[in-house]
Formats: structure tokens, C-alpha cells, sequence
């Protein structure tokens, strides 16, 4: 492993401006580094509201297995709408933006990227497969180390009031272990020990540590987002378009977490992730492990994030942290990234390696025709992820040594 002790004097870039690069950038700050955050017009005169004048206020429950928490107004030493002025002498780079913002924001990085940064995408979403294909293409040859995670280290959300995005960011959990891999992964020793030079992780360092995964597609299958979103909102649909119309409190206390979830979708999710077992089987990586237990209890699989394995919310009990956290319509991101991104490349994944994998597919299916557009055409496919045409044996060379075949 490299010295990496010069990251302690670098700026830290982040680029993104909702709830999880607010959360990160503002939580990195309050631990003492100097942070940089840039989003792109025309969201950034909304998102960044604020932030320039007074900062952002992070606070919180925070809640999590051993107590770690941090609150204060974090202030930043830029914030602007130039990736390059914000990644320019920055010693890590946070690209913490939806799946579809990536795109947008590497077309502005990669012309400005220096030998020797460490780039994170959280969560990775395949982020880290696409920035490397973009640096071919562009014939970017910049040594620099590329790795992505599986998840966020929090459950945050923006305050909006009124319409308005306030800068102030509420932390609701926070991650004890996170699971993460580099492209190639002879770079993963070096990436995940970057990871303690970034204050938004120090609640994971400082609680079970973080884990290597077998590769990138193994953050991609350990992510719980599709497993936990698509079930839960296509199958309580009623349950969420009811609440606060004929039944229940106002609509915005409404959760897929606390007022959704049931034994029937835990079922449906426990099958769904045995597709993707059977998906990372096949191809020759890792997926994080879960008992079957762990899928039926209010929280189902994201509790052990920041609880651990112990942490079962039974059906019968109500889960208050959860309140507020939506969503509250089809047309959100737990639909509109989860399955083109999510389920869409499991789907292609399963036509490459001969996989069958009905609950998925039926979950783009009727997310489809919920959402009235046609995810099985509109999504991520495997020529996105610079996988195209790949043999098994290819692929895993390229994962682990960066190596493509020969054209």
C-alpha cells in the first residue's frame, strides 16, 4: 500500500449538490479538511442556495450501532459551477450524484484530472465503469484511482420548504461499514485506505470498518437500493398513492420503510436478491451476504448499515426514523434510477451468462408500465458500462488489471 499522508494536506472536491453530497461535503468540512463542492446550471443556483454566504448546517438522529455523530455549520473554502477550478490541486475527488448526473459531470472532469487523485463515486452505481470507458474514449491516460461504493455513508435528506432547497442537510443514520472496490482492483488497497482521509467516512472507519468487494460488480450487486426500493414501492403502490388521500397521516410522513413493507414484499425481495447471488455466481465476483432472516423485519436489509446483524424492527412495530422519507410518487428516483440502472443491468447480465431472472425483470416490467416509459429500451446496457462483447474471462481481467483484449 502507498503513503497516502500528502491526502491530509489536499482540498477535497465534491461534486453534486443534493442529499448525499451535501452530506458529505458538510460533514468532511466539520472534521477539518478544506472542501470544495460544484454542481452544474441550471441546478446549482437551486441546490447551492446559500452555501457560498453561510454555509450548510448538517444535523441529525445520526443514529448508528456506537453513537458517532457530528453537527455544526460547515463552511467551505469554494463553492462553484467549474468542475475544473473545484478538482484543480484536489487530492480526493467525491463524484456523489444519481446515476444520471454522471455522465455530465466526468465530460467536465476527465479534461481536468492530475497524475495521482483519487476519485470516489457514492454511491458507485457502475459510476466507476463508465468514468474509465469515458477516459478511453477521450484518451485520457491520467494515472489516477478510480473506485466506487455500494452505498452512502447516511441516510440524509435536503430540507425544502416551500419549494425552496434550504442549506441545512438532516442526517437520519449513519453507516457503520461500507463495502467498496477500485477499477482495476489492484488499485483497491490504496483506494480504501483514502477512505480515512475523508471526514464523511469517519463513522465507518471508527465503526466496523470498510470491506473490499471482489471487483466493481460486486458494489454493483451489493447495492440494497434496487432490492429494497423497486419490491417495495411497485408492490405497496397503493399503499403509497393512498396515504394521505383516503387513509393515513399527511402524505409527506409517508415511508416504503415503515407503512409499506410486509412479510409478502420480503418474500418477493428475498428472491430478487437470489437472482443477483446467482448473477455474481455466475460470473465469478462477490455479493454481500445476507441471511435469509434479514430481509423480513421493518427495515428489512438497510438496518444492518448502520445497526448491524442484531438490528430486526419486527412488522408488528412502527419505524419512526423512517418517517417523512418517502417516496411519494412512481416518478422518483427509487423507480427512475433503481430500475434502468439497477434491474436493467441485471437483466442484461442474466441474457449474457445464461441466468434467469423472472422477479427482476417483472420488477422493470411493471415499473414500465407504471411509469409509462419502456425501461427495458431505456436503460443502462453492458456496451454502457464498456462490457460489450466481453468473454467471462475478459471481463475478469479487466475488472481486476484494467486489461482489455486487443481489437
Amino acid at each position: 500500500m502507498s503513503d497516502l499522508s500528502h491526502l491530509k494536506e489536499k482540498p477535497i472536491a465534491v461534486l453534486g449538490g443534493g442529499a448525499v453530497a451535501k452530506a458529505v461535503s458538510a460533514d468532511s468540512a466539520l472534521a477539518g479538511a478544506k472542501v470544495r463542492i460544484c454542481d452544474l446550471e441550471p441546478f446549482a443556483s437551486k441546490t447551492l442556495f446559500g452555501a457560498a454566504k453561510g454555509g450548510v448546517k448538517f444535523y441529525g438522529e445520526q443514529l448508528n450501532l456506537y453513537g458517532f455523530s457530528r453537527v455544526g455549520q460547515a463552511r467551505y473554502d469554494l463553492v462553484t459551477t467549474d468542475v475544473a477550478e473545484a478538482v484543480r490541486g484536489a487530492g480526493l475527488i467525491i463524484v456523489a450524484t444519481p446515476a444520471l448526473g454522471h455522465r455530465p459531470f466526468f465530460e467536465k472532469l476527465i479534461p481536468a484530472l492530475e497524475d495521482g487523485q483519487f476519485v470516489h463515486v457514492i454511491p458507485d452505481n457502475y459510476g466507476s465503469l463508465i468514468l474509465r470507458k469515458m477516459m478511453r474514449e477521450a484518451g485520457c491516460t491520467k494515472k489516477i484511482v478510480v473506485g466506487g461504493w455500494s452505498s452512502s455513508p447516511y441516510g440524509s435528506r435536503v430540507d425544502i420548504k416551500g419549494g425552496v432547497i434550504l442549506p441545512s442537510i438532516r442526517v437520519y443514520y449513519r453507516a457503520i461499514t461500507l463495502r467498496g472496490a477500485s477499477l482495476p482492483s489492484v488499485d483497491q488497497a490504496d483506494f480504501l485506505a483514502s477512505s480515512k482521509h475523508i471526514g464523511a467516512f469517519d463513522g465507518v472507519n471508527g465503526g466496523d470498518g470498510v470491506v473490499g468487494g471482489e471487483t466493481v460488480l460486486d458494489t454493483g450487486f451489493s447495492n440494497v437500493n434496487p432490492v429494497l426500493h423497486c419490491p417495495g414501492v411497485i408492490l405497496g403502490v397503493g399503499v403509497m398513492e393512498n396515504y394521505g388521500v383516503v387513509f393515513g397521516d399527511e402524505k409527506t410522513k409517508f415511508s416504503i420503510y415503515s407503512h409499506a413493507y410486509c412479510p409478502s414484499i420480503s418474500r418477493v425481495q428475498l428472491k430478487f436478491y437470489r437472482e443477483q447471488q446467482a448473477l455474481a455466481q455466475a460470473i465469478g465476483v462477490g455479493i454481500q451476504a445476507y441471511d435469509d432472516k434479514d430481509f423480513f423485519s421493518r427495515e428489512n436489509l438497510l438496518g444492518q448499515e448502520y445497526m448491524g446483524k442484531d438490528y430486526l424492527i419486527p412488522f408488528e412495530e412502527q419505524d419512526p426514523i423512517q418517517f417523512g422519507t418517502g417516496p411519494f410518487t412512481i416518478h422518483n428516483r427509487y423507480i427512475t434510477e433503481d430500475i434502468p440502472v439497477g434491474c436493467r443491468v441485471y437483466h442484461e447480465l442474466g441474457l449474457k451468462y445464461g441466468v434467469k431472472t423472472p422477479v427482476i425483470d417483472s420488477m422493470i416490467t411493471l415499473a414500465s408500465v407504471m411509469a409509462e416509459k419502456d425501461f427495458f429500451s431505456d436503460g443502462y446496457t453492458l456496451a454502457t458500462l464498456g462490457l460489450e462483447g466481453l468473454s467471462k474471462d475478459e471481463t475478469l481481467k479487466y475488472l481486476r488489471e484494467g486489461a482489455l483484449p486487443a481489437k
